[in-house]
C-alpha cells in the first residue's frame, strides 16, 4: 500500500518530534549554587578617586538543555545587590537605590531581566561561544558570551553596552567622573540533576 506524500511528511514530523522530546535533557538551573556578577567601571578625569562597583544578580529561574544546546534564565532585577565592601553602608545604599531606580534598571516597572540563547558554537580549545537575546530595561538586544564547562558547571564572561538597552551611563561631578558604557558580566551557572518538569 502506498502512503501519500503529505502523510509521509506528517509521519516524519511526528517521529522527529517524539525523538526530540525523548532526547531532550532540559535541566533546571540550580539557582542556590549559581552566581552572576555585573562589574561596573568608572572613567573620567577623576576616576581614580571614584569606586568601581560589583553587583550580585541572583538567577531566579532558568533551564539548560545540553542536548539541544539551549539555555534560558531570568534575573529578578529587584533582588540585585551592590556588594562594594569598600563603601560605607550609607554610600552603598545610595548606589543601590540609584541602580534600581528609573535612571538605570527601573526595577519596579521592569522587574525581569531575561536571557535566551539562539546559537551555541564550540571552539577548538573547549570553549563555547553562546549567542542570545538579552531583555533588559524593556529592550531586547543580541549579546555574545564566552563559556567553558568546569566541574559540571558553566563559567564565562560577557560584555554589553548600557546604551544598547536604552540606559544612559551615569556621570557625577560635572562629568569628571562617569560610569563606562561597557559592563562586564561574570557567571558561574550550575544545572540541577533533575529533568525539568519532574516532581
Amino acid at each position: 500500500m502506498k502512503i501519500g506524500k503529505h502523510l509521509r511528511h506528517g509521519l516524519v514530523a511526528i517521529l522527529f518530534g517524539l525523538l526530540s522530546t525523548a532526547w531532550s535533557q532540559e535541566h533546571p538551573i540550580d539557582s542556590a549554587n549559581s552566581k552572576l556578577h555585573v562589574h561596573v567601571f568608572k572613567s573620567g578625569v577623576f576616576s581614580g578617586f571614584a569606586d568601581n562597583h560589583d553587583v550580585e544578580a541572583p538567577i531566579a529561574e532558568g533551564t539548560i538543555d545540553e542536548t539541544a544546546f539551549r539555555v534560558r534564565f531570568v534575573v529578578d532585577a529587584q533582588r540585585m545587590k551592590v556588594l562594594d565592601p569598600q563603601l560605607s553602608r550609607d554610600k552603598r545604599q545610595q548606589v543601590q537605590e540609584r541602580m534600581l531606580g528609573p535612571e538605570v534598571l527601573d526595577a519596579q516597572r521592569i522587574p525581569k531581566i531575561i536571557f535566551e540563547s539562539t546559537n551555541i558554537e564550540g571552539t577548538a580549545n573547549g570553549q563555547f561561544v553562546v549567542g542570545g537575546r538579552l531583555s533588559l530595561h524593556g529592550v531586547t538586544h543580541a549579546v555574545t558570551a564566552s563559556v567553558h564547562k568546569q566541574d559540571g558547571h558553566y563559567v564565562g564572561t560577557c560584555t554589553l553596552k548600557q546604551r544598547d538597552f536604552g540606559i544612559a551611563p551615569i556621570s557625577i561631578a560635572g562629568g569628571t567622573v562617569k560610569v563606562k558604557d561597557e559592563l562586564k558580566i561574570e557567571f558561574d551557572i550550575r544545572a540541577s540533576t533533575a529533568i525539568a518538569g519532574e516532581r
